[in-house]
């Protein structure tokens, strides 16, 4: 099955509609009651993150009959929902707020995002940014844009290669395991400067327009990397799991990083993972 450009914009609109409706309504005017903790409290959940959610599954539903959808929040009550990506003739993993954190907490850096699955192969994606008011779009050998609702559209590259040391770019390793966890960040200080957003939809993005050289992600939570992953993909850029295998929409174990090419991933693996047990991936 193939997903066309048009397709795209379709997605591009539902998730528009969603942040007007639900989302951005709800920016900082949550109430204590309509923020909750999930597994612990950096991993949130808010009234926003449900009810779009919900808005979204139903418009996905009607615009791609038959299609399969697999929402974040749907799967913390039902994990098993993730079973359905396998395989599937056309699927969407819907990421309702990326970075509810920061959108609990009144900060802007947040955003709406659609990963499109064609048997098990990330074919499109879709990242919104509600504040902003554009999104960012790849279609699988097709590229990855930006573009606004007045049709405005820039394509994207990833950053010039360079060196390790002269790097920058952000890293989420909060939930990589010991001794991993303190040997990466030790080794992070290696290139010229690493950040983290608590935001993969501004992060994919800030990669992919070519303002950052790398990033690196503890967790395949598949809702946070199917429509970035592609994005910096069609942007040029170059990624691969920590041992060096290829990425697929169906892993949910081990992490991801993210580079502009081939050459300077291998570089950026030897230098953050030396010392672990991913070196010489």
């Amino acid at each position: 099955m193939s997903f066309s450009v048009g397709d795209a914009q379709t997605v591009a609109r539902i998730l528009h509609d969603a942040a007007e409706a639900e989302i951005l309504p709800r920016f900082r005017h949550l109430s204590a009651g309509a923020i909750r903790q999930k597994t612990s409290a950096e991993d949130l959940v808010t009234d926003a993150d449900e009810a779009a959610e919900r808005m979204i599954t139903a418009a996905l539903n009607k615009a791609f009959p038959g299609a399969v959808v697999i929402g974040e929040e749907a799967v913390s009550a039902d994990e098993t929902l993730l079973d359905r990506l396998d395989g599937a003739e056309l699927a969407f993993v819907v990421d309702p707020v990326d970075g509810t954190k920061n959108f609990a907490s009144g900060l802007t850096l947040f955003g709406v995002m659609a990963g499109v699955v064609v048997r098990g192969e990330a074919v499109g994606g879709v990242i919104l940014d509600p504040i902003g008011g554009d999104w960012t779009t790849a279609i699988r050998g097709e590229g990855a844009w930006t573009e606004n609702a007045s049709g405005e559209r820039n394509d994207l590259q990833v950053a010039t290669a360079k060196p390790v040391h002269q790097m920058s770019g952000t890293a989420s390793w909060s939930l990589l395991p010991e001794p991993l966890r303190s040997q990466v960040c030790a080794n992070l200080a290696a290139t010229r400067s690493a950040a983290g957003y608590r935001c993969a939809a501004h992060e994919y993005r800030m990669l992919a327009g070519g303002h950052s050289h790398f990033g690196l992600y503890a967790k395949l939570t598949v809702w946070d990397h199917v429509a970035g992953w592609l994005i910096h993909r069609e942007a040029g850029g170059y990624s691969a799991r920590f041992d060096g295998s290829a990425y697929l929409p169906t892993h949910r174990e081990g992490g991801l990083l993210c580079a502009p090419d081939e050459e300077s991933w291998h570089a950026l693996q030897a230098a953050l993972f030396a010392g672990t047990e991913y070196a010489r991936a």
